[in-house]
């Protein structure tokens, strides 16, 4: 490489650093904090044991997952759709092993494999391997999307949908459907396209309620949504603990560690799945709005850098993204407070768990990326 080139691509990288979207990273951190303080109140201590221990590894996953950030957002985000068909078809060979002895099963579902102490989830690799499978994919169709192109789209979509859903967890595989449809939107997928690929899948969860694919927990969590009074109060306690631990907040909230719910431990998996209550117990309407404009914030910067991205590839990334964060914050906050049905989906770096804050720490280091390179 002679001087000039070397030059220009100094000039370029220099250039590339200078569009870091400082609004995306600092809005990141700061859920990530506020999760740091809300998973250190709804983790009491326990005789025997360090009081601290959540909050220690939930800081060295933050660590981690910072580093995985700047390393998704250094290398050139296209080279990821020379690659997306390799990442796709190992989160699937992974699906397939974690169901395998391999796995590890808790609570009934085997979604995990255990690592040095730690678990891998390996449902949320597959989140980022299907988003840029469906980008590379769909950025290489020319013209205005066609039924079949739909179809094909959905194919890939809806096999780890299927590998996840028996594990069980159908929390996830919503996550998948999520992503397809933001892609497809943003990929000018006609209206009606969009209503035969709905109507399909209300009939294939409709026949997998019939033959027995759905668990009957699921069922019961279901129906303690759809109608609340004729169920037992076990099917109904989670949402209803959820529901007084954010009702006891007001407006301004009880203040940090002095939430009876979170510190008399009523709410059930309250560091993961039902984090927003120490938000909305300890801190109110005001913390919950807070916490909301941050992501706000998040998605509104994601959907930006979809639409400034210089490449369709680029755009449908972005839009993936932007599209699974979205769904994965509606649907927990939805219900926390009884908007939704309980499906077990993580608050994005929030809620406790190692695999879903690097795997969302990757997607915020890949928006920076597109972000960077808009004009490269």
């Amino acid at each position: 490489m002679d001087l000039a080139a070397a030059g220009r691509v100094h000039v370029a990288e220099r250039r590339a650093f200078r569009g870091v979207d400082a609004v995306l990273v600092v809005a990141v951190i700061g859920l990530a904090v506020i999760g740091l303080f809300a998973i250190f109140s709804a983790t009491p201590s326990v005789p025997d044991l360090d009081p601290g221990r959540y909050l220690k590894r939930q800081v060295m996953f933050l660590a981690v997952g910072l580093v995985v950030l700047m390393v998704a957002a250094s290398f050139d985000y296209r080279l990821l759709k020379v690659y997306a068909g390799i990442a796709y078809v190992s989160s699937l060979a992974l699906l397939v092993l974690v169901r395998t002895p391999l796995g590890t099963s808790v609570r009934g579902s085997q979604r995990w494999f255990e690592l040095f102490g730690f678990q891998l989830a390996p449902s949320e690799l597959a989140k980022l391997a299907l988003i840029a499978m469906l980008a590379a994919f769909l950025s290489e169709v020319r013209g205005e999307l066609t039924l079949q192109d739909v179809f094909r789209a959905s194919a890939l979509a809806a096999i780890p949908a299927v590998l996840v859903f028996l594990q069980p967890d159908l929390g996830t595989s919503i996550v998948f459907a999520a992503i397809l449809f933001g892609i497809l939107i943003v990929a000018g997928a006609r209206a009606r396209y969009l209503a035969i690929l709905a109507f399909t899948a209300i009939v294939l969860i409709f026949a997998g309620f019939q033959v027995g694919l759905v668990k009957e927990y699921q069922v019961e969590r279901l129906r303690a949504f759809l109608d609340p009074a004729n169920v037992d109060q076990n099917s109904r306690y989670n949402r209803d603990q959820a529901e007084i631990a954010i009702g006891s907040g007001g407006l301004l909230g009880v203040g940090y560690l002095q939430g009876t719910q979170t510190n008399l431990d009523f709410v059930p998996e309250q560091h993961t799945d039902f984090v927003f209550t120490v938000v909305g117990e300890e801190f109110g309407f005001v913390g919950a709005a807070g916490l909301l404009a941050l992501y706000g914030l998040v998605l509104w910067r994601a959907f930006r850098i979809a639409m400034l991205s210089r490449d369709p590839f680029g755009t449908y990334l972005a839009a993936g993204i932007a599209s699974m964060l979205a769904l994965q914050m509606f649907v927990n906050i939805g219900m926390n407070i009884g908007i939704m049905p309980i499906t077990g989906i993580p608050l994005p770096f929030v809620s406790y768990g190692g695999s879903s804050l690097l795997l969302n720490c990757a997607s915020i280091g890949l928006l920076v990326n597109v972000h960077m390179r808009r004009f490269a």
